[in-house]
């Protein structure tokens, strides 16, 4: 079973690691480095870490001012 395709980062959702993944196209890998080198912050929801929709856009916006 497939989970259907991620449309855009919403603040209030929680993500899984391979929905950010779709969201920025990059690695699970990728996603796990930024989340320990605290550029892009992540919860704990039980045992399943989750990205939260803001901490995206946040990363987004991270990227859009390291590119001036």
């Amino acid at each position: 079973m497939t989970s259907p395709p991620v449309q855009a980062a919403s603040p209030a959702r929680l993500y899984r690691v391979g929905e950010a993944m779709e969201l920025l196209s990059l690695s699970r890998s990728v996603i796990y480095e930024l989340i320990r080198s605290g550029r892009l912050r992540s919860v704990r929801e039980g045992r399943s870490r989750r990205i939260p929709g803001s901490a995206i856009a946040e990363y987004i916006a991270l990227l859009e001012s390291e590119a001036r």
